[in-house]
């Protein structure tokens, strides 16, 4: 298909085709959504409970009033990021793994579907070892496995079920759950003494800028780099952007606000301990749960559609259940441990990759879907590949270095690389045909 043919996904839904969630094709104009489905959708995905201790965890070091200046930078950065994504995949109907497959080949979709599968997956583990922990600590179990087997199981579900079983439960998860949060800030402010008393709380400086900026963006930063698996279903395409980048930059905001003032009141960063310290055992158990499932089915969809693509089997099924099973064995031993130092690896290697993806869309395709065919994407576009490590490499060194915001930098380098490397490739191709 060349670039002024009508774009594939305006076509009727192809007849029999395996998965309904389309995982290795452009979503059809039939089964599109609103955008409102997308937004609640992602609503659940952005209330995440390991959010808050992340923001819990960076108040601690820098005190409240500095930590809501570095949370609304945070906030802000990934709204703009996810929105982007969200628009591109909104126009063109492909999800973020099939947008990497043609922005850097077809090898270069199947690092992007190891990489942001492979991190999801390690989500999942993280998340459902916070499951097991909180259930542990409520009930004074010692031995918490079988929940975060059961646990484990039962999230995937909905994932399994696909779009619309992510939706419904998020539309009974997202309400309870804010009102929960609302409470929480209520007795914050209570035992802190009010506003100056919680702005006067100081930190230990234990982390850098850099690293707390890091932390701060890398909690969202892969789930949100795959915004483009809900994005797609979604139509029209200017007011998903507007929804994703006012809702996810209030979310985001509001997780790592709720998860900041807690500990500077209470000095407990970590939300479920807080929860279970003011005596919420049941309540407190049961909205948790349900915040967590939001966010791990939303996890394992994300990864079995990166599955998807990476084995190029038209059935997300398989690699939501085999997942599943990983993130289990991972929780199982001991994962959620390890936390600090996946998130630091997860804000230097993941945004670039959405970097090169909006530079690609937006100063190459010109704001439009290609209309390439999928199957027929080159091995390597060497300009999206090296773009892409000029980004990881950016936010390498700076975060080595301590030098401004990493992940940001690294979004900006291969955005900005993007065109230049393939304005570059132009060139040398014109000069190698005219010899």
């Amino acid at each position: 298909m060349t670039a002024t043919e009508p774009p594939q996904n305006d076509v009727a839904a192809p007849p029999g085709a395996v998965d309904p969630d389309y995982p290795l094709e452009r979503v059809p104009a039939g089964s599109r959504r609103g955008p409102a489905a997308v937004a609640i959708v992602m609503a659940g995905f952005c209330f995440f409970t390991p959010t808050m201790v992340t923001g819990g965890q960076v108040t601690a070091a820098f005190g409240f009033s500095a930590y809501l200046a570095a949370a609304a930078i945070a906030s802000l950065v990934l709204a703009l990021y996810v929105a982007t994504l969200g628009l591109i995949s909104a126009r063109t109907g492909l999800s973020t793994v099939l947008t990497a497959r043609l922005v850097l080949g077809r090898a270069g979709g199947k690092w992007a579907s190891v990489l942001l599968g492979g991190t999801q997956v390690g989500w999942y583990g993280i998340t459902i070892a916070v499951l097991g922990d909180l259930f542990g600590t409520a009930l004074g179990w010692e031995t918490t496995w079988p929940v975060v087997v059961a646990g484990g199981v039962l999230m995937a579900v909905t994932a399994y079920k696909g779009f619309r079983g992510i939706e419904l439960l998020s539309w009974v998860s997202v309400p309870l759950m804010l009102v929960l949060c609302v409470w929480i800030t209520l007795r914050s402010f209570e035992e802190a003494g009010g506003w100056a008393s919680l702005l006067a709380v100081e930190g230990d400086g234990s982390l850098s800028a850099a690293t707390a900026m890091t932390m701060l963006i890398a909690t969202f930063i892969s789930g949100g780099t795959q915004v483009g698996n809900w994005a797609r279903f979604s139509t029209p395409k200017i007011r998903t952007f507007w929804l994703l980048l006012v809702g996810v930059g209030l979310i985001q905001g509001a997780m790592l606000f709720f998860g900041g003032v807690g500990t500077a009141a209470f000095g407990i960063a970590d939300f479920a301990e807080l929860l279970l310290s003011m005596g919420l055992i049941g309540v407190g158990l049961f909205l948790v749960v349900a915040n967590l499932w939001t966010t791990n089915d939303n996890t394992a969809y994300a990864y079995g559609v990166a599955g998807a693509e990476l084995f190029d089997k038209d059935d997300k099924r398989p690699f939501v259940i085999g997942g599943t099973v990983v993130g289990i064995i991972l929780a199982v031993s001991g994962l959620g441990d390890a936390i600090g130092g996946f998130l630091t690896l997860l804000g230097t290697l993941v945004p670039p990759l959405g970097g090169v993806m909006i530079g690609t869309f937006f100063l190459v395709w010109k704001g439009r879907d290609p209309g390439t065919v999928l199957d027929a994407a080159p091995l390597v576009v060497w300009p999206g590949v090296i773009a892409y490590l000029l980004g990881v490499a950016t936010a390498f060194s700076t975060n080595a270095l301590a030098i401004g915001i990493p992940p940001l930098q690294g979004i900006l380098v291969a955005a900005v690389a993007a065109p230049v490397c393939s304005a570059a490739a132009r060139v040398v191709t014109d000069r190698a045909e005219t010899q």
